[in-house]
C-alpha cells in the first residue's frame, strides 16, 4: 500500500503543472568588493566563481535525470539590480508555469515589477514581497 502511495505521489508531481515555486534558483547578495570577496570564498570555502558567480548542481530526487542549478553571486554594493528593494540580498526561485503564476500573483495584488523576459536559459520576472524584498522568479528551459 505504501509503495502504491509513493508511486502515485511521484506520478502526480511529475505531471503537475500548477503554477508555483519548485526550488531555490539563486542566492545573490551585495559586497563592498566582489572580487576580494570571491577570492575569500574560494580560498576559505572552495567556492570557485567568476563575475557571474558559481553554479551548484543537484538532482531532482523524484526525477534523477533532471539536473537543477543554484546560482550564487556577489553584486557590487552600488548595483541597482535589487532595486527598488533596499535589502542586501535577493533570492531567485525556480518556478513552473510562469505565465499562470504571474497571472495569479497579479490577481492576488502582488507587485510585479516587470514583464516576463525570455532568454536561452529560461524566463524571468521580478516581484516584491510584502516587506519590500525583491524576488526573482525563473522558469528554466
Amino acid at each position: 500500500m505504501e509503495e502504491q502511495k509513493n508511486e502515485s505521489t511521484e506520478r502526480t508531481s511529475e505531471n503537475d503543472n500548477s503554477p508555483k515555486v519548485t526550488g531555490v534558483g539563486g542566492i545573490f547578495f551585495f559586497s563592498e568588493n566582489p572580487k576580494e570577496a570571491r577570492a575569500w570564498y574560494q580560498e576559505n570555502l572552495g567556492i570557485e566563481s567568476n563575475e557571474y558567480g558559481s553554479s551548484f548542481e543537484s538532482r531532482n530526487i523524484s526525477n534523477p535525470e533532471e539536473i537543477n542549478t543554484l546560482q550564487w553571486c556577489l553584486f557590487k554594493k552600488s548595483s541597482d539590480y535589487f532595486a527598488p528593494s533596499k535589502k542586501e540580498f535577493m533570492i531567485n526561485y525556480r518556478v513552473r508555469n510562469m505565465e499562470a503564476l504571474v497571472d495569479k500573483l497579479k490577481a492576488n495584488g502582488v507587485t510585479v515589477l516587470d514583464d516576463i523576459s525570455t532568454y536561452d536559459y529560461g524566463k524571468f520576472v521580478h516581484i516584491l514581497d510584502p516587506e519590500g524584498n525583491k524576488i526573482e522568479l525563473w522558469e528554466p528551459k
